[in-house]
């Protein structure tokens, strides 16, 4: 049988080849469905010989993982040449808050975007603080001049690009250059752009988090997330999420990883009609902004440009004069886009958003009520035309008012 790849294959044959170890399909297709708790041992001598040993890709405990989950981690690995590891857990944020617990203590501070995911900031202000680790926000823009941040007590920074709802760009390179001159970790949840679009550990980028949860399952029906380690930091990863009880369930690894399968064409497909969706949107007068990175105006675009290879679906734009009812009644409308959270299924999403609620370091106006969209594979000349039709409601929610 055919081994799982080669160090010269390409992203989009990556995907469908890598973790596909012989010794863990047995002959078939996918690996199959590997569930367990208790693994047993012929002798007791079997038993701790097994304990003494490297424990990880090993059948020891169903905590410890089985092919199921091994299929998966070995693949993600793959998509970030030189990547040591990928350990795996329930969720998205599971996998954020293991990268910050492998790096930071008492005592310690996180310098943290201020486009962070909003659950992602409560874990700092709530479970961190607790432990006795401060955070400070910065400006996402703020690039090579995070290194006036750095403080004495700073051990991490955490980024996000493009980042949370606004969908600035920020200068990842930079920041990773400020942070290794002082000797800070950096952590990127790279969930919107996935390896594929941006390869953060060649950037230099220590730990990567991903919400598998998107586009690597991509049809909303499993919660999992993944940490990516850089060089030196996989055993130390991996001793934290074992000592804090993280695992990703095989049903869902199993989901991940056929979803893997696909993954770029469907990220192509997202962000083409992503691209078309917000260009028609910058020209409707109802429309104050689109924040696209692919768009020239996007805060950080110079910068998206430069280090990223495409686009992902998802963005947002801003309803010129609107407020809270004539938003909702434009998604209300909408037939194609649902209402929901999470993204990056096959399907459309419509969710109206209020950055301002949540940040503390920077503030921006964007000339209107924010609705962010998942573009989704339905046909784009579809989508537009329900989202002709959600304008239309826009306009007579205004037209009230006058």
């Amino acid at each position: 049988m055919k081994g799982d790849g080669r160090d010269d294959d390409r992203d989009a044959t990556r995907v469908v080849v890598a973790g596909r170890r012989p010794e863990w399909t047995g002959g078939i297709v996918n690996t199959p469905v590997w569930r367990a708790s208790t693994i047993l041992f012929d002798t007791v001598a079997d038993l701790r010989a097994a304990g003494r040993r490297d424990t990880d890709r090993q059948l020891i405990y169903g905590r410890r993982g089985s092919p199921t989950q091994w299929t998966l981690a070995d693949a993600l690995t793959a998509l970030e040449p030189g990547a040591e590891g990928t350990y795996l857990y329930c969720s998205g944020m599971a996998a954020v808050a293991a990268a910050l617990l492998s790096v930071v203590s008492a005592g310690d501070e996180v310098l943290m975007v201020d486009t962070a995911y909003d659950p992602t900031r409560a874990l700092a202000d709530g479970l961190l603080r607790t432990l006795g680790i401060t955070t400070r926000y910065y400006d996402p823009l703020i690039g090579a001049g995070i290194a006036d941040l750095i403080g004495e007590r700073t051990r991490a920074i955490l980024m996000e690009s493009p980042g949370s709802l606004t969908f600035e760009v920020q200068d990842v390179p930079a920041i990773v250059a400020a942070a290794k001159a002082r000797g800070v970790a950096t952590i990127l949840d790279n969930t919107w752009a996935t390896p594929l679009l941006f390869p953060a550990i060649g950037r230099g980028v220590d730990l990567v988090a991903l919400a598998c949860t998107k586009y690597v399952v991509g049809h909303s029906d499993a919660m999992l997330g993944a940490v990516i380690a850089g060089p030196g930091w996989y055993r130390r990863l991996r001793r934290i999420s074992y000592q804090i009880g993280q695992c990703a369930s095989p049903d869902d690894a199993w989901l991940g990883a056929r979803g893997l399968r696909t993954m770029a064409v469907r990220l192509k497909q997202h962000g083409d009609s992503a691209l078309a969706v917000a260009r028609w949107l910058a020209g409707r007068p109802e429309v104050a902004r689109v924040l696209h990175p692919a768009l020239a105006d996007c805060p950080g675009h110079e910068v998206f440009a430069r280090d990223f290879r495409g686009a992902s679906g998802l963005f947002s734009f801003a309803l010129k004069d609107g407020d809270e009812a004539s938003r909702a009644a434009f998604i209300d409308t909408l037939r194609l886009f649902g209402i929901g959270y999470s993204w990056g299924g096959f399907e459309s999403l419509a969710l109206p958003v209020d950055p301002a609620r949540f940040r503390t370091a920077t503030k921006r106006d964007f000339g209107g009520a924010l609705v962010r969209l998942h573009v989704g594979l339905e046909d784009v000349a579809d989508l537009i035309a329900d989202l002709d039709g959600g304008l239309a409601a826009f306009r007579a929610i205004l037209a009230q008012r006058s």
